[in-house]
This record gives structure tokens, sequence and C-alpha cells, in this order.
């Protein structure tokens, strides 16, 4: 292997860890290969806020050594990945995004990062954010995170870093973390895998809060193959959340050969043909049902009246949350806070007791709505998101009307945040692309602890129609 050999770098963990078995690859090479990307691409697309090149390498130079001996760590042995920066890594620096946490350097790491380097897999940095995984910031104090497809335009958030490096290969897999579909937007964005897994599947010890009722930690990748075998290394009870579940963990990676056939696939008729779905999104979405019926899946449109209320539940519950979490800085260092972040959650702190609890009332006929539909089918799909990645400039600009404050905070979130106000599983696929190259994503929402068929369906899709791997024609600065 070469660092210019991109068949390597842009294939699956899955098949990197198999080559390194093999011994065709070795683990200096592929970090190697990646630091590369990184310092010839990361200068446009600010992926990274922090980059492990000295540590990484000699986790690799120890792999490598392993490896030479047969001492496999695990499923990951050799493989580089990057985490976002709202979770803890023992000695590197964890600023959430935020110059409130620019000096923080955590002890110990997070139970996620823990077990990814128990599985062998090398860490390589720290992912960039919207502060506080909060979304609306306007001034990235890392740097503005770009989408690879296209720099000028938004690689959606909160988990930003997570899906531009998975997209353009600077690492093997990443980790990004969802309160409200902060890892299914840059996957949809992006054009990467994004998993959601139910709430509690995953441990968040070692994880800034966002809203803790919904925050839940997932892969984004280039393959499901790989969201599957992230999802098998990190899920499981931990007695340092103990809000995580005691369920077995089954064999994520068996269950992708169960494939579509047989499932019933509800399609959400509110969200695929919406007044706001783009029309290019709900073609492509249509066209997407229309391939899993013929890999064997039975699809039936169904209503799900309420979810278009979603995005605004969703934030006055995750909003109120937060707001009481940054309380004491809001307080006392307002200054610090990016000027969007900092009005979303002063605004918070002034929702009414009586709205928030209205909310919540709202969240559970939503969750009801959703488990109901989900006693009847398999699965459910929608569009990730209703338009493909907007341009930064206009995504960041002022708002001039109620109506478009609805639409950019509101609106958009309803396509990601049933699945999070139901705490169920639900994943972004690559679905194809608008006529001007831009992503648009797939989404499959499942039972609750229902990964693998989730995971199943979204492996049939990407096997059948080829899109899970495509290479952005990265410009570089």
């Amino acid at each position: 292997m070469t660092p210019a050999d991109d068949d390597v770098l842009f294939a699956g963990a899955a098949r990197q860890a198999a080559l390194i078995r093999e011994r065709r690859v070795s683990p200096v090479e592929l970090v190697t290969a990646y630091l590369e990307r990184i310092d010839i691409f990361d200068v446009r697309l600010r992926a990274f806020i922090t980059v492990c090149r000295e540590s990484a390498l000699a986790e690799a130079v120890r792999a490598e050594a392993e490896a030479t001996k047969g001492a496999w760590r695990g499923p990951l042995h050799g493989i580089p990945f990057a985490v976002k920066d709202q979770v803890d890594t023992a000695g590197v620096l964890t600023t959430s995004g935020s110059a409130l946490l620019r000096a923080n350097i955590p002890s110990a790491d997070s139970t996620v990062v823990a077990k990814l380097k128990a599985a062998g897999a090398i860490l390589l940095g720290k992912l960039n954010l919207t502060e506080f995984a909060l979304g609306g910031t306007i001034r990235f104090p890392y740097g503005q995170p770009r989408n690879p497809w296209n720099p000028d335009h938004d690689p959606g958030g909160s988990s930003s870093g997570s899906g531009i490096a998975a997209a353009a290969a600077l690492c093997s897999v990443t980790l990004g973390e969802d309160t409200g579909g902060s890892v299914r937007s840059p996957a949809s964005y992006c054009g990467a895998v994004g998993l959601r897994p139910t709430w509690g599947r995953v441990s968040r010890h070692g994880c800034f809060p966002a809203a803790w009722s919904m925050d839940q930690i997932g892969p984004l990748t280039r393959t499901v193959e790989d969201a599957a075998l992230l999802l098998g290394v990190i899920a499981g009870y931990d007695p340092k959340d103990p809000l995580t579940s005691r369920s077995t963990v089954p064999g994520y990676c068996a269950a992708l050969a169960n494939g579509a056939k047989g499932m019933r696939i509800g399609v959400i008729t509110e969200l695929v043909d919406g007044s706001d779905t783009h029309p290019e999104v709900r073609g492509t979405i249509r066209d997407a049902a229309r391939g899993l019926a013929s890999l064997g899946a039975a699809m039936e449109d169904i209503s799900l009246p309420l979810v278009p209320l979603s995005g605004a539940v969703f934030m006055a519950l995750c909003d109120s949350e937060a707001a009481g979490y940054h309380m004491r800085w809001l307080s006392e260092r307002a200054e610090e806070y990016d000027q969007g972040t900092r009005r979303r959650l002063v605004t918070a702190g002034l929702i009414p007791a009586a709205a928030v609890h209205r909310a919540a009332r709202a969240r559970a006929l939503i969750r009801s709505q959703v488990l109901d539909a989900l006693a009847e089918f398999d699965l459910l799909l929608a569009p990730t998101s209703p338009h493909p990645a907007p341009a930064i400039a206009s995504h960041t600009a002022p708002l001039t009307s109620k109506e478009q404050a609805g639409a950019r905070f509101f609106g958009r979130r309803s396509y990601t945040t049933p699945a999070s106000l139901a705490g169920v599983p639900a994943i972004s696929v690559p679905c194809g692309f608008t006529a001007g190259n831009l992503p648009i994503g797939l989404q499959l929402i499942g039972r609750p602890m229902g990964e693998s068929s989730v995971l199943a369906a979204a492996h049939a899709w990407e096997s059948a129609a080829g899109l899970s791997i495509r290479r952005p024609a990265i410009a570089v600065a």
C-alpha cells in the first residue's frame, strides 16, 4: 500500500481490518496515509479540532508489532478512528466545540472510546462540531466545517466533522452523537452512513450532554457493514451509565445477511410528500422505496399526522434541558459562547414551564404514534432531510421572518426527531444525488432494540443501489 492508494483508504473498516490480518496492509501505513490526507484536505474541510499525530503513529507501531506476533486485540486491530469532540479522551483536548472548554483535557476515556481501543482501534483525532452539539453555531471557534462534496455547503450537524471525515476518507470510521439527528443529518448531507441506536443501547459515560433524555452516541461510516461492526463493539450495559440497557448485544454483522425480503415497511407520507420536501429528495426517496420493494419488502404508504410537529416539540424539550445545564456558565461566562448558541440557550431559558409540560405530553403522543406504526410495520421510511445540504452563507444568514425561522429551526428537524422522541433506532444511508451532485439520505426507523433489522434493510439497499461509497472531488485550499 502507498499513501496514494485511495482504494484502501476509501474501503470500509471491515475490509481494511481483513487486509491487516492478511498482512497486505500495515497499521503504520494506514495511519500515515490518513495523516497525509488530513494534511492535504483538512485545511479546507476543518473536520478535525485535534489530530493525535504522535500518539496515533506510536499506537500503529505497537499494533503492527502485535500483528506480527499474531496477538490480535479485537476486530478493529490497527484501524484508525476519530470521535466527535464531545466525547472524552484521556490526555487529549476535548472542547465540545466551544471556546469555554479550550483547555479541557480529561483524565479518562469515555466508555465508547475505551471499548474501541480495547478492540484494537487507534485514536487519530477529535472531530469538529456545532458548539455543545446544539446546532446554530455562527462562528466556529475551531474553524468552519465544510461539506466535502461542495465546500461552500453545510456538512450537517451537530456531528459535522464526523460526517466529513467519514465521507472524505480522513480516517477509517468515526463516532458522533445524535440527540435530534446529529448523526443522521451529517450522514445525509455528506453521503455517509449514520446510525442512531436505541436510546440506552450505547453508554454515554464521558459524553458532554446536550439533552440527557435523547442523547445517544452512534457510528458514522462509509458502509452499513462498518456501522454494524462499530455498534457491536460499543453497545452494551455500562455500570458507569445506569441508563444503558442490560439487553444482550446481538451479532449485528451476521444480521446483515437477512436482507429486506419479507419486511413490511411503512412510508411516512407527511415526510416524503410534505410541502417542505425538496422535489429531488421526494423523487429519490420514492425511487428507493421502489428499490426496496424489488428486494422483497412490502411497501405501504402510511400517515403519522403528528410527526410534522416533532421539530417544535423536540426544540422545546432539548433546549430547555440544555439551558438548565448551561445556566451557571451563561451567567458567568456568556461572552465566551458563540452568539448563535448563546441566543438559543438564553431564549430556551425563558420557555414557560407550562409550555415544556405541553411539549412533554406531545412527545408522549408522537412516541405512541411511532410505536403503534412499528407494531404493524418492521420499519418506517422517510427522507433524512427535506433538502440537500444548504449553502453555508444562506444557512447562517439572519432570519427575516417567522416563516423562515420555522423552516430553519423546526421544519427540517421534524424529519429526524420522531425517532429521537420515541427513543428508537434509525439509520441514514446514501440514497442518491441531486442534479448539483449533493447527496440525499434515506432514513429507516426501527423498533426499540431493532438495530439488526434497520441494518439488514439498509445493507440490502446499499448493496443493490451501489451508492455506498462515492469519492467526493474535494477542493484543496
